[in-house]
């Protein structure tokens, strides 16, 4: 990929062919189709179009030694999340990670589970 400035960042549909890969492996633009399928109504040539785009935009590698083309991610699904995620704090929360978790725990109903999965973190940030 390109620099931060520069590089290609996933659609809404993007992400979700990106996160049928993550959790999957390599597969063919069919296979893909099938787990999107169910999950929501797609067709199967949208879905070749897209994962032909997203090869060109480099998003995805295509093996074509076969005659069904297999696509693989090319970019890590951490260094994707951490890229959007920094980019979506330091647009709506001004780089501050603090006021993302106020508001994430102000507006949603947080478990003692959680809570206490959360504290331990901080203890270990601390340590």
């Amino acid at each position: 990929m390109e620099d931060q400035n520069k590089r290609t960042e996933p659609t809404k549909s993007e992400l979700e062919i990106l996160r049928v890969l993550w959790d999957k492996g390599p597969l063919t633009v069919r296979a893909v189709n099938d787990e999107l399928l169910k999950v929501k109504d797609v067709n199967y040539t949208t879905t070749l179009k897209l994962m032909q785009i997203m090869a060109d935009k480099g998003i995805l590698s295509r093996d074509e030694s076969q005659m069904k083309h297999i696509y693989h991610v090319v970019e890590a699904e951490e260094k994707t999340k951490d890229h959007l995620l920094g980019k979506f704090v330091d647009t709506l929360y001004h780089g501050s990670a603090s006021k993302l978790v106020m508001q994430l725990l102000g507006n949603k109903k947080t478990s003692k589970e959680e809570l206490e999965s959360i504290r331990k973190m901080l203890d270990d940030l601390d340590e």
